[in-house]
Order: structure tokens, then sequence, then C-alpha cells
């Protein structure tokens, strides 16, 4: 593999830059508040970024996101990306692209996802596709025209149907089916986060049959209901409400897993960006703020506590890119995904806190540009998190096609299937490590395998 830009995305990177430190300075955050900086968001949508991701791909949006999260910028650029402009490219059909990305390419339309712990529940009528189900914030909803939203499909009657796939029709009562109740409704206790990592209960609140992986659908913000939340980071997130909304189905089986695990990249990628602007911030400062007569950065707990840091937002940034290229050279990525995305909400929180106690009693102070990132740090664990439960997914996807002990029973071992090497593992003699036991020699030179005890 190789991460180094191409041309094209280290001009993209490098213009992003520029747009960033010229429009998202100290200043003008302090007079923004927690609104959407709509100048800064024309700059970049006229400068082509948002377009270029197309052409760029997942790498060249995780080095522009990079770009933002060094200065907090305050623009909806990952969600439309993640949740508009690659999905609608990669998965939309030719209606669709042609349809929806000319507005997602030049700014008047900007995408969201309500990707999370919940669900909605689509039905389809005589009108077509209708959503229903409610999302507690949803990043950037305030500034968004189009929201995309993962829905279990549903038929009305006294026996729900859930659509498994285009093949496979699942039978299910009213309580396997998605959105009937928050018991049904795999992560929405409070140990679940409320963003896009925050999956690894799906599936799981029904054990009584299968459930369906959600299918993807956009719902215009304008049909919904919404109503304005306040979050960590100033991200104009809002509450999201949807009663039997009209929608459109975006791509098939697989688009709901490829949206998220990109998602999942794209964010860490802004949490890289996170990460390096506050420690760039705690070179700065103790470089020139002195104790005890010597710069800060001379003393040895300072040192090591900064060279972590740097470590840990080196770690975010590298899994970032390797998932990045993976999606982008059409590799399995679903695990990668997972691990950046746990980085980013480990190391992170580390990376911010760190930042914000090398600072001192200045970090503590709302108005210090430092507790920006220490804001969008903790944000984005929460987003992308929790941190547990995407270890629990990443066990799921890592044991899901490996035999456990416990299935390699006696009676599958035959002497067909194993090699010598093999079996001198199963079994070992008192006398020399790593010759097969006397029983299987025997068993080795009559052609078959006796019952290994244990």
């Amino acid at each position: 593999m190789d991460f180094t830009p191409t041309v094209e995305q280290r001009a993209a990177r490098e213009l992003a830059a520029e747009i960033f430190g010229d429009l998202s300075t100290h200043e003008r955050l302090s007079a923004l508040g927690t609104a959407t900086d709509a100048e800064l968001w024309k700059a970049l949508c006229a400068a082509g970024l948002p377009a270029a991701v197309e052409e760029i791909g997942l790498v060249g949006l995780v080095l522009l996101l990079e770009e933002q999260g060094r200065t907090t910028a305050q623009v909806p650029l990952a969600v439309t990306c993640a949740y508009g402009v690659l999905p609608v490219a990669v998965h939309g059909t030719a209606e669709q692209r042609d349809r929806l990305l000319p507005a997602l390419r030049d700014g008047t339309a900007v995408a969201t996802g309500a990707f999370g712990s919940r669900v909605a529940t689509a039905r389809r009528t005589a009108d077509g596709w209708r959503l229903s189900g409610t999302f507690p914030a949803v990043p950037w909803l305030r500034a968004a025209t189009h929201v995309l939203v993962p829905a279990h499909v549903a038929e009305a009657g006294p026996e729900q149907v859930v659509e498994a796939g285009p093949e496979q029709v699942v039978e299910a009562g009213p309580e396997q089916v998605a959105g009937t109740g928050p018991e049904q409704v795999a992560g929405t206790g409070p140990e679940q986060g409320a963003g896009a990592g925050s999956e690894a209960g799906a599936g799981r609140a029904a054990e009584a049959g299968p459930r369906a992986e959600p299918r993807c659908f956009l719902v215009e913000v304008r049909a919904a209901g919404i109503e304005a939340v306040e979050t960590t980071a100033p991200w104009a997130a809002g509450r999201l409400t949807l009663d039997a909304v009209p929608a459109e189905p975006l791509g098939g089986e697989g688009t709901h897993a490829d949206v998220l695990g990109r998602a999942r990249t794209a964010f860490a990628g802004l949490q890289a960006g996170v990460c390096g602007g506050s420690l760039e911030r705690v070179v700065h400062h103790t470089s020139v703020r002195e104790q005890f007569g010597r710069p800060l950065s001379t003393h040895q707990g300072v040192l090591m506590r900064a060279a972590d840091a740097h470590m840990d937002t080196e770690a975010i940034r590298v899994t970032a890119y390797e998932a990045a290229w993976r999606y982008d050279q059409g590799l399995p990525a679903a695990i990668h995904a997972l691990t950046t995305a746990w980085w980013a909400c480990e190391a992170g929180k580390r990376v911010v806190h760190s930042g914000q106690h090398l600072h001192g009693g200045i970090g503590a102070d709302v108005e210090h540009p430092v507790h920006r990132h220490f804001l969008w740090g903790r944000q984005l664990d929460a987003y992308l998190g929790p941190a547990p439960g995407l270890l629990a997914e990443l066990g799921d996807e890592l044991t899901a096609d490996e035999l456990t002990a416990d299935e390699l029973t006696a009676d599958e071992l035959t002497a067909d299937e194993l090699t010598a090497d093999e079996l001198s593992g199963v079994a070992l003699t008192a006398g020399e490590a790593g010759e097969p036991a006397e029983p299987l020699r025997g068993a080795l030179a009559a052609g078959e395998l006796p019952e290994v005890a244990g």
C-alpha cells in the first residue's frame, strides 16, 4: 500500500489549508459563536473542494478534513461529503447522480446523516416510501437540505415483514421490527453513543430471529421535524423527527455498511486534524512559556506528555489513511474503518486532554483557541464511539469467519484434513517437544487418526 498523496490530492489539501488558514481564524470563530460559517462554506464550494472529492477519493477527503480539524472550522464539509457526495456518487442511480450531485458540489445543497444507534422504520405506500423515527442529535442538521437515514423496511399488517435483502424476506412479529419500542432499537441505551460509530449492538436486540441490515434513504429536511440541539462542539446539530415523511432509497444491500465505514474513516481524519492542531498549539505554548527560568518544553514531564500525544495523533492519522486507501482501492475495509474509529475515540480523547493540560491554567479558559480543540475532540469521541462498543464490533468482525475451539470437534479431526505439522501441535509426548505423540505416530502410519482426549 502507498499512502503518498497524488498530485491532485496534494493540490486539494494545500488549497484547503490556505482557505481554512485565511478564514477560520480565532477572531472569526469567536465572532461566530456556535453558528455555521456561511462565508467559509461558500469559499470552499467556489474553490470546488466538495466536488473534487469524487476525483480525489476518500484519501483526499481525509486530507481535506485534517486541514479543517486543525482550525476547527465550522462548516459541514465532513457530513456533506461522507453522507452526500460519496454515497450518491458510489451508490446512486444515474438519475440520482444527475439530479443531486450538481447541488452538492456547488454547496447549494448540504447533506448530513442520521447514522448512529437508531434506525427508522420505512414503509412502502401507494405514493412511495415513508419513514418514521426519531434521532436525538444529527450533526449540521440545521444547515442541511438532505439527510441520509438508515431504516429497516416493514410492511403494514398484523404480521410485520422485515426485508432482509433482495432475495431473503424474514417473517417477524411486531416486536422484531426496528423502531417499535426503545428496547427493540439496537444501541438506544445510555451506554451507546449517538453517532457514526454506535453500531456495535445492531442486530442483537431482536434475539428471536435474524435482522436485516438497514437500507439507506434520502429525506428532504424541510419535510421533517427539526429541533435545535446544542452539542459539545458547534456542529449546528438538531433533533430529527420523521412522521411518515417521503423518502427515496439510495443504493441497495451493502450500502449502509459502506456508508458507515466511509463516514467513520472521514471523521477519524477530522479527529487527526483536531489533534494535530491541538499539538501545534502545545508546541508553540511550551516553547515560549517559561517556568523556573527556562521554557516549559525543556522539562522532561512536558516532553514525555507531548511525545505521547504526538504518537497518538500519528496512530489516528495512519489508520485513517489505511482505511481510506482500502476503500479507494475497492478492498475490504470495514475492519480498518473500525480500527481508525477506535483510535480516534480512545487516542483522540487523550490528545485533547493533554493539549489542554499542557497549557496550564489558560487551557481551561473557554476563550482560548486550544479549548475549541478540546471540545471538538470530545465531540468526535462521543460521535464515533463509545470506544468499548467499537472494540466489541471489531472483535465480532475479526472472529466472524474463524473456527472456534469448541467447534473443532474430534469428529472433524481427520487425517486427510490435517497435515503432519498440524498434528504435532495436537498432542506432544513428554519426551521430545515438536514430535507427534506415540498414538499419533501409529495413526499416521495406519492412515487414520484416533480420538484425542481433551
